[in-house]
């Protein structure tokens, strides 16, 4: 029986598409995996059992991956699972703002007068709220992953301008854009002097408060921003500042700070962005996947922390071994077992920085005194033992 801790009631279809050796329930305190989406898992007590950690969704922030890490328990989570959710709230977003569609709404809604009056009142009050078209217009967008190459698409398919920055995307994915998205080599170069600037990066150390002052004030007078990535990117106290000096025209997020809710140039959700129906189940199914390869048969998909590897299963028990990624590892195993007298049927192993994963396959069945031998190796994290 398998052991999986919820922190939010899983979709009842995903559910039942486990079979019946897994436990699906939020009040586990022993447990073999996790399924989170927003909760925040920082100052958790985990159980000892924990094998792997799952976000449905794409953001880990949440998670302490360096901690789970050096625990030996795998961290995977859901790209593109919620992409096209992001993708079409961020379009929303960007004409809605743009044709200050909030704002009327909220407007004609207040509206007290008689009927007769009605439609006289609405074409003499209309001018306060006439924006601007997005089509011929230019448009930054930082990160071009799973939902920022969706962004471009939409947004060049709307007769928009698109210029891109992300030094992580490889060359032959940013071939595949380039008839979309005009790629440049600095973030100054994708915000600087753009009607528009969409942010679609995961946060990092490297990223932290990333929009602030300078860039800002470098940015073309009355630019809009977007941001449906993480809270975090912004500086909100700069982009507040640039929203009342007007250098900002208007701003978009689900991650609004307090002062922002009462600021009428900016365009706030409740953190809506992977939120439908759609990538709730698409996310959730991903994540399902990922959980069930792991637990039974050791195989990595889509790990923020470990190396993404698989291998078809032989006839007998398999072994896995997170470990350092040190000079000599993979001999000191296979020496270990070759001592044991068993024979290795199949074997494969990568790198990921300074950890390794190795997937060993038999064709026998394995005692435990085979686990604990090899658990002496230094340098060994974790074993997992997966029975045929």
């Amino acid at each position: 029986m398998y052991n999986i801790k919820t922190y939010t009631p899983l979709n009842e279809k995903i559910k039942k598409t486990f079979n019946q050796n897994y436990n699906i329930d939020g009040s586990l305190t022993d447990y073999d995996a996790i399924m989170v989406h927003s909760t925040n898992l920082h100052d958790e007590n985990f159980s000892k059992d924990l094998k792997c950690v799952v976000r449905v969704g794409a953001g880990v922030n949440n998670i302490p991956i360096d901690k789970l890490t050096n625990l030996g328990v795998a961290v995977f989570n859901t790209p593109g699972g919620n992409a096209n959710a992001v993708k079409e709230l961020t379009i929303c977003a960007l004409i809605g703002m743009s044709r200050n569609i909030l704002k009327a709404n909220s407007w004609t809604k207040s509206l007290t007068c008689d009927e007769k009056d009605l439609m006289p009142t609405i074409e003499k009050g209309k001018k306060e709220y006439k924006g601007t078209e997005i089509m011929g217009k230019t448009i930054g967008i930082i990160g071009v992953g799973n939902v920022g190459s969706r962004v471009a698409k939409a947004c060049h398919a709307l007769g928009m301008k698109c210029f891109g920055y992300d030094p992580y995307l490889p060359n032959h994915a940013k071939d595949e854009l380039k008839q979309y998205i005009t790629f440049v080599n600095t973030v100054e170069e994708a915000l600087i002097d753009k009607d528009y600037v969409s942010l679609h990066s995961p946060v990092s150390k490297d990223n932290v408060k990333q929009l602030d002052e300078e860039i800002l004030a470098n940015m073309k007078d009355g630019v809009m921003i977007l941001n449906f990535a993480r809270g975090e990117i912004v500086n909100t106290e700069a982009i507040d500042t640039a929203l009342a000096s007007g250098k900002v025209a208007a701003y978009a997020t689900d991650f609004p700070t307090k002062m922002e809710l009462s600021n009428d140039k900016v365009f706030v959700l409740p953190h809506l962005g992977a939120s439908s129906i759609e990538a709730d189940m698409n996310c959730a199914m991903m994540a399902r996947d990922e959980v069930i390869e792991f637990l039974e048969n050791g195989n990595v998909i889509n790990s923020v922390n470990f190396p993404c590897i698989s291998m078809e299963r032989a006839e007998g028990d398999r072994i896995t071994i997170l470990h350092k990624n040190v000079v000599g590892m993979l001999g000191k195993i296979t020496d270990q077992i070759s001592n044991m007298n068993l024979n290795i049927e199949n074997l494969t192993n990568k790198a990921r920085g300074e950890i390794a994963y190795t997937i060993l396959d038999f064709n026998v069945s394995v005692n435990e005194d085979v686990i604990k031998n090899l658990s002496t190796i230094p340098n060994v994290i974790k074993i997992n033992h997966y029975i045929a």
